[in-house]
């Protein structure tokens, strides 16, 4: 992490003493617009889209962190004065002010520049220091979500593998998409499905004409809930179909749409792939007309 970059510029914010006096809640609000223009999604055919994504995100986390930010206001406000005492000094000017640190060194005076030098290097390391706490919290969450992540697919395989005794296909959705348009990634379908509850685990195939996804919520009832609206684009919009129809003891009657989602686990080889176009096929059709 470069401790020469401006984190305020970077989030488009005042630098300087007006970045100083901004507040938390300016701060993340400029975090959040500026996100939203760089993430990857938005930037396709931009090779630096994540990694500006990144920067982005570093230094939010600075500034965001109270002791950090009082480290990196205090490397700045030391920046500005020695670029001011620079700017004030004129070839002549700066000739009186050596005579005059040579006279104070010689009456050993402490040297004005050495003094800012010096602070400005305890700054920079403790800054750096920060850097590097804040670094490995987050590479400690982020060890511990991924540990998490990996016992819960163990788990689900060695259920697999021991009969299925514990595979719930209540709580299993099959999303399917066009493969022209807005295409969609595991962490945009864990984003879209996440309205509806926790999702426990995403797995994407593609074929030559559409992509699918298998969509593991955390609940069935959270897995009814999703099946019941349009998702995704408009432009590419998202088919989702239960695994298995969920037990009518379990929920409410069923709505006419429901019932017919509850046909769908009989449909089997062409009968299937049969119905999933003509559902594409209205969705699409919906679609155009919600932009016309």
């Amino acid at each position: 992490m470069n401790v020469e970059i401006d984190h305020y510029k970077v989030l488009g914010l005042p630098s300087g003493e007006e970045g100083s006096k901004l507040t938390e809640k300016e701060i993340s609000k400029a975090y959040k617009f500026k996100a939203l223009e760089l993430h990857p999604d938005k930037r396709p055919d931009d090779p630096n889209a994540q990694e500006n994504f990144q920067k982005l995100k570093s230094s939010y986390e600075i500034l965001k962190d109270e002791k950090a930010r009082k480290l990196f206001d205090d490397l700045l406000r030391v920046k500005r004065e020695q670029e001011a005492r620079r700017s004030q000094q004129d070839s002549k000017r700066r000739k009186m002010v050596s005579d005059l640190e040579d006279r104070e060194r010689a009456a050993f005076a402490p040297d004005p520049a050495a003094k800012a030098r010096a602070e400005e290097e305890r700054i920079v390391r403790k800054l750096k220091e920060e850097i590097e706490r804040i670094k490995a919290m987050h590479s400690s969450k982020g060890g511990q979500t991924a540990a998490a992540s990996e016992s819960k697919r163990k788990e689900r395989e060695a259920s697999a593998k021991g009969g299925g005794v514990d595979l719930d296909k209540g709580k299993m959705l099959k999303v399917s998409w066009e493969k022209v348009g807005v295409g969609y990634t595991a962490e945009r379908l864990r984003e879209i499905f996440s309205r509806f509850g926790e999702v426990e685990d995403i797995v994407i195939k593609g074929s030559k004409k559409k992509c699918s996804a298998l969509v593991v919520m955390a609940t069935q009832e959270a897995a009814v809930a999703a099946t019941r609206i349009v998702l995704g684009d408009l432009s590419n919009p998202l088919l989702v179909l239960p695994v298995q129809a969920a037990q009518a003891k379990d929920f409410p009657p069923p709505t006419q749409q429901a019932a017919e989602f509850d046909g769908i686990t009989n449909l089997v080889g062409a009968g299937y792939k049969a119905y999933e176009d003509s559902v594409f096929e209205k969705l699409q059709k919906a679609a155009a007309r919600n932009q016309n």
